[in-house]
């Protein structure tokens, strides 16, 4: 699986930070993407961890000057996989391959 180390998804609107992140670590996401531009009124994050995608969780996400942004805490594994979803259920999934960022050790 391809782990994005920086901001490798800009072009998508989507942007980490810091990246990478460590465990434990605070980690803001921002959106501004496709759902984003088409006039989405709500944005929720779909987090994981690992490669299995442990922990799965939907986050609110808050809409801001710069997109919709979510805060979360990196969890002790080797990746964050984000994929993102609006209030009408329509997703932002990186054409099935998801945005998947390092968490270092």
């Amino acid at each position: 699986m391809f782990r994005a180390k920086s901001n490798e998804y800009l072009a998508n609107g989507v942007i980490i930070t810091p990246a990478p992140a460590e465990p434990h670590q605070n980690v803001t996401i921002v959106y501004n993407g496709l759902l984003a531009k088409s006039g989405a009124p709500e944005l929720y994050a779909h987090v994981g961890f690992g490669d299995s995608w442990q922990g799965v969780q939907d986050i609110k996400m808050i809409r801001t000057p710069s997109g919709f942004e979510a805060t979360i805490p990196a969890v002790n594994a080797d990746s964050l996989n984000v994929c993102f979803r609006d209030s009408a259920n329509n997703w932002d999934n990186n054409s099935g391959m998801n945005y998947n960022f390092s968490i270092l050790h």
